[in-house]
């Protein structure tokens, strides 16, 4: 019965979002209490599993969203974003301009919420098609939204990425080793072959195009012209990329066996992103106004909070299966004593997230719950636990569509209509998960410990 009960909370949860508007937060709480009572845990066990699971999904990456919502909201506030994605179209060949974006916003980008890289990116990418060709708009705007996607699920610190770390224990450093591989990698061949897809008539830009006006009006960027000076381009990055090195620096040390106290201090990501985050506001304070500053910084404490209450009831609802005994259940599914091969074992977690994401249109929220539905069986399971993660993040990524508020955002920043929507930011996730899904299985054969 848990498992019933449990697809009838995960349904519920689905048609409460999609069909009567709620918001994910009410949905998710309300699943894990009709699960916990219906599947008998008791009422005040099921208070217990809800204020658990969101405990110690916050302790795990509560300071690590909220840090890099505020370094997102200091750069936002500076330009830095904006600053890198133009200076792209001044270096890079025409070309070559939709894997350099898609690169940027894959590796360097993550740690900025995608609302945030979207709105920022979304006038660049629409400026700089002209310079492309016919296939212009929606070849930058796939690129575009690979790039935000990939890294948003496979590169620390992404919200999604981060989320999968800390559900499934996982090591930080080691996520980001192979996410920084698999994340671009993806974009890179999703690009290539989208850009095939368009050169044989998939585009109709007048059924897949609603405004051609290419000028960067979508975006008020009196904000980032104001100040009489900007921080040279690598200095404006610094918040972002200080953080990855020291987190790459724990993860290299660690793989060498160098188990120091202070190397271990600085590898760690929270300390890596709070680093990041004093950077960052240091800069603001040099140049903009106190007062700006302080705007910016309450601005990204609204933002996260929203962020940190969803990720933490989608920790609960994980808790609550993990107490009704599904483990069992589920162990006995991915348990190599049925014979189930590595290759099985993948493509199962890949489907739990992919079909979470296309029922709830939300990739962190797929992400978290698919993570919370696996986490109790992982350590049992005849595959490395990183593998079982990358997979989630893989499905998670699957074919972003009408359900998704950032769906909307996209559409009307990049002039397309609903169609051309879909037959880009829809077309591009649906093609990153599956071509990032043999990259992950590849990946389980590698001697992991």
């Amino acid at each position: 019965m848990a498992a019933l009960h449990t697809v009838i909370a995960i349904v519920a949860v689905v048609l409460l979002i999609i069909k009567f508007k709620f918001d994910p937060i009410v949905a998710l709480v309300l699943g894990a209490l009709y699960l916990g009572l219906a599947s008998g845990i008791g009422m005040m066990a099921t208070v217990e599993a809800i204020t658990t699971g969101f405990g110690d999904i916050m302790a795990d990456i509560g300071l690590l969203i909220g840090f890099g919502v505020l370094i997102g909201a200091m750069l936002n506030k500076i330009g830095a974003f904006q600053m890198m994605v133009e200076a792209l179209v001044r270096a890079v060949p025409a070309k070559r301009l939709p894997y350099a974006l898609a690169a940027v916003l894959a590796t360097i980008a993550p740690s900025i919420y995608v609302d945030v890289q979207v709105v920022l990116a979304a006038p660049v990418a629409r400026s700089s098609a002209k310079y492309i060709g016919a296939i212009g708009r929606p070849w930058m705007a796939g690129a575009l939204g690979i790039g935000i996607f990939a890294g948003y699920v496979f590169v620390v610190p992404g919200l999604a990425a981060i989320s999968i770390v800390g559900l499934l224990d996982l090591t930080m450093g080691t996520y980001l080793l192979f996410g920084i591989v698999i994340g671009p990698l993806t974009a890179m061949i999703t690009i290539w072959i989208y850009r095939r897809m368009l050169t044989h008539g998939w585009w109709k830009e007048e059924k897949d195009e609603e405004d051609r006006d290419d000028n960067l009006t979508d975006v008020e960027t009196s904000e980032t012209m104001a100040a009489e000076k900007r921080p040279r381009l690598l200095a404006a990055m610094s918040p972002i990329l200080v953080p990855l090195l020291m987190i790459a620096f724990g993860a290299f040390a660690g793989l060498a066996g160098l188990d120091v106290p202070i190397v271990n201090f600085i590898g760690d990501a929270t300390v890596a992103l709070f680093v990041g985050l004093l950077i960052a506001y240091a800069m603001t304070r040099h140049y903009v106004k106190a007062e700006e500053t302080q705007d910016a910084f309450t601005s990204g404490l609204r933002t996260s909070g929203e962020i940190l209450l969803v990720t933490g009831v989608g920790g609960s609802l994980g808790d609550v299966i993990k107490a009704t005994g599904l483990a069992d259940i589920l162990g006995g599914l991915f348990t190599a004593e049925h014979g189930m091969p590595v290759v099985l074992i993948i493509l199962m977690a890949w489907f739990v997230a992919a079909l979470m994401h296309m029922a709830i249109g939300s990739v962190s929220v797929a992400a978290i719950t698919a993570a919370g539905i696996l986490a109790p069986v992982v350590s049992g399971l005849p595959i490395a636990p990183i593998i079982i993660g990358l997979a989630i993040a893989s499905g998670s990524l699957f074919a972003l569509q009408v359900n998704s508020n950032f769906f909307w955002m996209y559409k009307a920043l990049l002039g397309l209509s609903t169609q051309g929507t879909l037959k880009t930011m829809t077309t591009v996730t649906a093609m990153g998960s599956l071509i990032s899904l043999p990259i992950v299985m590849a990946a389980s054969l590698l001697p992991i410990g």
